[in-house]
């Protein structure tokens, strides 16, 4: 009889424990709801954002690569980095390529301290150096090529925006119609303007923003010319045929005159290499004869007079050589 009394009350004691858990939970599961309905649920706010694909407008990524953004922050470089990146079409942040700049410095530091005599050491940041500039490098040569491109295809957006306008189409919706029918770089960059203008931007910051992101010297005549035409008036049809004409012609004479100067420009690279070939055979083959300018005091002094006089002969070459049109 007490072993049924004692089984009995513990099932009670077991039940009304398991009632009281289920009503909290129940409680806790409704003040969640009710706090999901106030402030948003973060996991549905994911999982609608999800389904609903990726933001018009990416938030800036300010969490990566903190120290660097700091460094480049305090000395003003992130501006610059984010205009040269976007001027050679890359989507990459600052901090990305201030990290391939840190890191091939690095590399080249190692692969330079294992490979160098011990006495040629404390000289190996010269090359890691150069290593840490080639991520800068390549950007600048695919801001030169895709500056390059724009500028071969540019005349004949001008013409095709004058045939447009001609054909009674307004200058914004010739500006859309470029993007369908010349390629890339010029197609993005134009598409953009048009989609800053039909977002509200006036047209006349828009057309400002485009030869802030193309540095070219026919893309700021071209907004000249139509902002001037906006305020006094006129036919700009034949402003752009005009204007196409005279960017044809001064690319002609611009691809003369580099014909002409290419003697000039092998020569300056071809008397900067040679003493650097000789330099490294010499290291190879003679050692004792390059130990002098590492070891010696006065040898130190005459390396440094020898590159300061190679780069200053380079620099002036390369200034006589190089005649903007």
């Amino acid at each position: 009889m007490g072993l049924f009394i004692g089984i009995f009350a513990a099932m009670w004691v077991v039940s009304i424990g398991a009632w009281w858990l289920i009503t909290r939970a129940s409680r806790s599961a409704e003040l969640d709801r009710m706090k999901s309905r106030l402030l948003g649920n973060p996991k549905s706010k994911k999982r609608k954002a999800a389904k609903q694909g990726p933001a018009l407008i990416a938030p800036e990524d300010k969490t990566t690569g903190r120290l660097v953004l700091h460094l480049l922050q305090r000395y003003n470089l992130t501006e610059r980095a984010q205009t040269l990146l976007e001027q050679a079409g890359l989507k990459w942040r600052p901090a990305r390529l201030a990290h391939g700049c840190m890191a091939s410095f690095l590399l080249g530091y190692a692969v330079s301290w294992y490979m160098a005599p011990v006495e040629f050491r404390p000289f190996v940041f010269l090359p890691a150096l150069g290593a840490g500039a080639l991520p800068l490098l390549y950007v600048l040569r695919v801001r030169k090529k895709r500056l390059r491109r724009f500028e071969e295809i540019f005349p004949e957006s001008l013409e095709f925006v004058a045939r447009s306008m001609r054909a009674g189409h307004a200058f914004s919706v010739s500006l859309e119609m470029i993007h369908r029918e010349f390629q890339e770089p010029l197609a993005g960059e134009f598409r953009r303007t048009f989609e800053e203008h039909n977002l509200g931007l006036p047209l006349d910051m828009a057309l400002l923003k485009l030869a802030k992101r193309v540095p070219s010297l026919d893309v700021h005549f071209f907004v000249s010319a139509v902002l001037l035409q906006k305020r006094t008036g006129g036919n700009l049809a034949e402003i752009l045929d005009k204007l196409a004409y005279v960017i044809r012609e001064r690319f002609k004479l611009r691809g003369k005159i580099r014909a002409i100067s290419a003697h000039g420009r092998m020569t300056g690279l071809a008397l900067t290499c040679i003493p650097l070939v000789v330099a490294l055979l010499m290291f190879y083959v003679n050692p004792d004869y390059v130990r002098f300018f590492i070891a010696d005091s006065t040898g130190r002094i005459m390396m440094g007079v020898a590159i300061g006089l190679q780069l200053l002969g380079y620099a002036i070459i390369r200034k006589i050589v190089s005649i903007e049109v």
